[in-house]
């Protein structure tokens, strides 16, 4: 057995590369490492390839992968050699008051994972983190496992967006962004009874999508038409909830803008040049809530068997699958928009 693996790596913006780099081993006794089956490329990745982050010259991607167990160490209670795990982006004690109130993805001893394009990933805090999925990979179907990967992110988050937004039965709730967490956003939404689920998109392939998934209403305007097109659908009221799932100012600017009075922002989009007017949040009682997503806590109460139970199939938003030979493509195609989100197979 080889003791190198096959990992994407940043090389440039608009540049990425395999690369054969040595496998993970085990560091601390509450790690384990895993043969990852599935990892993708998320839109927040797009940030440092198109050269809007800094990320380091060589350093490991990706932060979404499910994969099976091969190695644990002494102090790891939860799996075994040969389980079948899902990673969460984000990795926790689960012991901390942070991680007891449903917040692991602000866990202070945690962090978040940045080397999941790889044929292997390390995995700290093993107890805390990572979600076992009955059965092996190959009990499952392709479909099955996209929807799987999902919930390692961003199922997962746009489920947090809707949570944050508090969005209630009868809601008319405004989804913000038509990528892989705005359509998960939407499922959210129609899971926690919203009955008007307003998807702001202006890409065919996207907002029908989003219509499957439970869209009532499509509306591609932006800036100040968008909210006047949310306005007048509300009789002027403007929305119960509203989900942010983009991060830049004109997304954020907008869901200000169309939020009902005495209404909540979930927000879930990593923000960028973003600034919130406390004096306009202040008047029009609007709640702002929300950030990097609890993946293991929704995961553990509900979106698990959601997903294994048929209930669900967010796995749709993966419209394009490549192998990790081909993680430039990938990232090509997830920046032209060519494909929604970019599913890697190993």
């Amino acid at each position: 057995m080889t003791d190198m693996m096959k990992a994407a790596v940043f090389e440039a913006p608009g540049r990425m590369a395999v690369k054969e780099l040595p496998k993970p081993q085990l560091e601390q006794d509450d790690d384990i490492v895993i043969r990852v089956v599935r990892a993708c490329v998320c839109g927040s990745d797009l940030w440092f390839f198109r050269g809007l982050t800094p990320q380091t010259v060589g350093g490991q991607t990706g932060h979404e992968s499910i994969g099976v167990v091969e190695q644990v160490g002494s102090a790891v209670q939860s799996v075994q050699v040969g389980d079948f795990v899902v990673v969460p982006f984000p990795f926790s004690c689960g012991k901390c008051p942070v991680c007891k109130a449903g917040f692991e993805s602000v866990c202070p001893h945690g962090g978040y994972f940045s080397a999941c394009q790889a044929e292997y990933l390390r995995v700290p805090e093993a107890d805390g983190t990572v979600v076992k999925v009955p059965g092996s990979p190959s009990d499952y179907s392709d479909a099955q496992l996209a929807s799987l990967l999902t919930i390692s992110d961003v199922m997962s988050t746009g489920y947090h967006a809707a949570v944050s937004a508090e969005v209630k039965p009868g809601d008319t709730a405004v989804v913000m962004g038509d990528g892989a967490v705005g359509l998960c956003g939407v499922i959210a939404a129609k899971m926690l009874g919203a009955s008007r689920i307003i998807a702001m998109s202006r890409h065919e392939d996207r907002a029908a999508l989003a219509r499957e998934f439970g869209a009532t209403d499509i509306v591609p305007e932006r800036d100040q038409a968008a909210i006047d097109k949310v306005l007048d659908m509300t009789d002027g009221y403007g929305a119960d909830a509203v989900l942010e799932c983009v991060g830049s100012k004109q997304s954020f600017d907008t869901a200000i803008g169309l939020a009902r009075r005495g209404a909540v922002i979930g927000r879930v989009g990593l923000p960028h040049d973003v600034e919130i007017s406390a004096e306009g949040t202040f008047y029009g009682n609007i709640g702002i809530k929300g950030g990097p997503a609890p993946v293991r806590h929704y995961d553990l109460n509900g979106l698990l068997d959601a997903v294994l139970n048929g209930d669900i199939n967010p796995g749709r938003v993966f419209t394009g699958e490549y192998d990790i030979d081909h993680i430039q493509d990938a990232y090509e195609a997830m920046d032209q928009r060519k494909v929604i989100k970019a599913l890697i197979r190993f």
